[in-house]
């Protein structure tokens, strides 16, 4: 949440409390360990970010999108340009069109704010695999988003 943007309206508790009662209702999870839950929990919060986005949008009609700044570990810049939720989402879906493990990637890093070792762990794969997967997905985010 400390990348939102001062005129995001949800709090961190609000959102941290909306992915709980998403994670709760999940009867049949078969949790393996810390950073499985982590996983999932980082694709709840994703999902909680963009419903909410979507919700302003259509209490606005077509009002200001609520914006988040990608920090340099996700497009690399070093300049602070802002992009909304939804343009997010939408890139990673269709990053996830064309490679679902750099997707994947983005999501437990820039969501769940996993670090290297946490995602590798958690994906169960090698830490050098991760770092591959997050440069290529770091440098297509980066073209997909500044073309939108």
């Amino acid at each position: 949440m400390r990348r939102e943007g001062g005129e995001h309206t949800l709090q961190a508790t609000a959102l941290v409390h909306e992915a709980y009662l998403r994670l709760v209702d999940q009867r049949h999870v078969d949790w393996k360990n810390r950073s499985h839950f982590f996983a999932i929990a980082a694709q709840a919060m994703r999902r909680v970010l963009v419903d909410h986005a979507r919700g302003r949008l259509a209490e606005k009609r077509g009002g200001a999108m609520e914006k988040v700044t990608l920090s340099d570990a996700v497009v690399g810049s070093h300049d602070d340009d802002a992009i909304d939720v939804l343009a997010l989402h939408d890139a990673l879906e269709r990053l996830a069109a064309l490679d679902p493990h750099q997707a994947r990637v983005v999501e437990l890093r820039y969501f769940g704010g996993m670090n290297i070792e946490e995602t590798a762990d958690a994906l169960d794969i090698s830490p050098a695999t991760v770092k591959r997967e997050w440069a290529v997905a770091r440098a297509w985010l980066k073209r997909e988003l500044s073309e939108s």
